[in-house]
């Protein structure tokens, strides 16, 4: 029997009980994946970090959903590095401080700055990847929505910061709402069209703060529905951004509000929108569990 330290931190927000749940294990060199994927699906959160050594970066970080490792995610980032730093792993070096994370994608930069109440956490995730385009006919029945709740003149397109995930623009609000999971045909769509996950979102907030609101749905024995996810998020600023449906690179995401888990990203895309070099999901974190794991 061994001993792991580790906490559970809520990301994408300023107090305990909302945003984005992650437990975090430390020192966890010698677990093999198959440990690590029984521990996730233990903890049953949408994802469950580890950490470990790095020889390439100053700190690495390996992510798990119940039911597969994840190549990169954002909440999981947010809340790996608040523990970090939390812990005196990580030391802040004054307002501002640069590190590099190892995930399994690679090295991405990540950025600390130092506030009076908190740190907040910046990921950089990886250059923008356009991958295959579906129709709205193909897509919107997977969701209990019809082709006319996409966004006029948008185009649902699979992107990958780093994990591909299937961009559903839809045309407001009241459409979000109405989403559902079509369980009987989601699988089988999702396995053809080769992406990890589905994000949904509209041009409006949940809030007078947020100009983005998103939905992020999954099946047993993950989560059914995500309460923040900032991959994702970083996925749909980029597609935002590419199809010129943004005025400017920079902007608030919420996401969660529905599930009384309230979210907040700020978000900004770095290039033009031919080019886009990365996209930055910031965000805070707050500590609600410290214990150790016995295995």
């Amino acid at each position: 029997m061994r001993t792991y330290p580790f906490m559970q931190v809520d990301a994408f927000t300023e107090r305990p009980l909302a945003g984005n749940p992650c437990a975090i294990i430390f020192e966890a060199d010698d677990l093999t994946a198959e440990q690590m994927l029984a521990i996730a699906k233990e903890m049953n959160l949408s994802e469950t970090a580890f950490v470990l050594k790095s020889e390439i970066a100053d700190v690495r970080a390996r992510y798990f959903t119940p039911a597969e490792e994840i190549p990169l995610a954002g909440h999981p980032t947010i809340a790996t590095i608040h523990a970090l730093v939390e812990r005196g792993d990580i030391a802040l070096q004054g307002d501002y401080t640069k590190i590099s994370l190892e995930l399994q994608v690679g090295p991405i930069p990540i950025e600390l700055y130092k506030t009076e109440t908190a740190v907040r956490v910046v990921m950089n995730q990886k250059k923008p990847q356009f991958l295959a385009t579906l129709t709205p006919d193909e897509v919107m029945p997977h969701f209990g929505l019809t082709a006319a709740d996409c966004l006029p003149d948008a185009t649902p397109q699979i992107v990958s910061t780093g994990t591909p995930q299937l961009m559903v623009p839809v045309r407001d609000l009241e459409a979000l709402r109405r989403a559902r999971l079509n369980t009987a045909t989601y699988p089988a769509f999702r396995q053809c069209a080769g992406f990890f996950s589905p994000h949904l979102f509209c041009l409006q907030g949940a809030t007078d703060q947020g100009d983005t609101f998103a939905r992020h749905f999954g099946v047993p024995p993950d989560t059914m529905e995500d309460p923040f996810t900032g991959s994702a998020t970083g996925g749909m600023a980029a597609y935002l951004w590419h199809h010129k449906l943004l005025s400017k690179p920079t902007f608030t995401a919420e996401q969660g509000h529905w599930m009384n888990r309230p979210g907040q990203a700020q978000v900004e895309v770095v290039g033009p929108p031919d080019d886009i070099k990365t996209v930055k999901v910031g965000g805070t974190a707050v500590t609600v569990m410290r214990g150790e794991l016995t295995i």
